[in-house]
């Protein structure tokens, strides 16, 4: 429990502060006076005032804000308010937190991609390892073996072996060479997938490992980053249209998955943090009033009108927002008990 308590404090730490930190620079970039930036929630257990802003640490280590003056209208308003600033500067303060969650996976996995480097699976015929329980490993076959026929078939790639296997249903002749040059055939009972119907034996290809430079990386990173975020655009618009079911995690599933990431160590738990990042800032840009995108939009009504909304219609799109978004916290919620057997 204290692994995931750590873990979520963590992940939602460095999302929340990343997010802050967007809105935080470009307000300063634009003109904008920021009263405080501050890392955590609640007292305050150190701060330093430096020139206008006040910067400080508080109690509770769950991401951060600032304070950007004038974003309420009702509020006293001078000329380096957030609100008597062009349409383009309040646009970019506020798409900049979602784009810093796109920014912060591009370096989470930089940080993979040279610590850990990069993983690809060998299309060599070598078996890298064995599941235990399986029927390999009752055969006596021992990782290191190159697979040289199935069934009497010659072998070329690991992919030829995959499929030589999957469709051998009754009885499955390997014929392998074992790393000191002897060759030798073991028979074994294949095993039968319930859902795919497709044979198996339980053995793993050899797993390459390559560390990419610094360049290298960054590229991958991108792509990465890049190639992650259309997935999610596609699975956001197949649940919308109802074309895919809407599976989706809220606080309790989500600090699950934090936990359950952390237990397999420092790089799963990244990982993991640049796709919740990813996911967050998608989600912000949403055209729904209190996220960030639905304040863009109020921008862009205010660009196309000449004149701000009215502090009513304001309060009247805020309240919409608000009800959307506890509808779908509590539909979450509802699906995360739901996987944990509660009802």
């Amino acid at each position: 429990m204290l692994i995931t308590v750590v873990a979520t404090v963590f992940v939602f730490g460095i999302l929340v502060l990343a997010h802050e930190f967007g809105h935080f620079i470009t307000a300063k970039l634009t003109g904008m006076r920021v009263s405080e930036f501050a890392i955590g929630f609640g007292p305050k257990l150190l701060w330093k005032q430096r020139g206008e802003t006040e910067y400080s640490i508080r109690a509770i280590p769950l991401g951060g804000y600032n304070k950007i003056d004038g974003m309420d209208p009702e509020e006293e308003q001078d000329e380096r308010s957030f609100s008597s600033k062009p349409v383009w500067a309040r646009a970019l303060v506020i798409a900049a937190g979602s784009c810093m969650n796109f920014v912060l996976p591009v370096l989470l996995f930089m940080v993979v991609f040279l610590w850990n480097g990069i993983e690809t699976v060998s299309d060599k015929p070598v078996i890298g390892s064995l599941i235990p329980g399986k029927p390999a490993v009752q055969s006596g076959i021992t990782p290191g073996d190159t697979v040289l026929k199935v069934n009497g078939a010659a072998i070329d790639t690991w992919r030829q072996v995959v499929e030589k296997i999957r469709v051998s249903k009754d009885s499955l002749d390997l014929e392998v060479r074992t790393k000191d040059g002897r060759t030798r055939t073991v028979t074994m009972i294949p095993e039968i997938d319930s859902k795919s119907g497709r044979a198996l034996i339980g053995i793993v290809p050899v797993i390459d490992r390559q560390v990419p430079g610094f360049f290298e990386a960054a590229s991958m990173s991108v792509s990465h980053t890049y190639n992650i975020a259309g997935k999610m655009l596609v699975g956001l618009g197949q649940m919308f249209s109802g074309k895919a079911e809407a599976d989706i995690a809220g606080p309790i599933g989500v600090m699950r998955l934090t936990g359950e990431m952390a237990q397999l160590g420092f790089i799963p738990l990244l990982q993991f943090a640049a796709f919740l990042s990813i996911n967050l800032g998608l989600i912000n840009l949403l055209p729904v009033p209190l996220l960030d995108g639905g304040h863009i939009v109020t921008l862009l009504v205010e660009a196309i009108r000449r004149k701000p909304l009215n502090a009513s219609q304001i309060r009247y799109t805020q309240m919409v927002g608000m009800a959307l978004l506890g509808l779908l916290m509590l539909f979450a919620t509802f699906k995360d008990l739901l996987r944990l057997n509660v009802f």
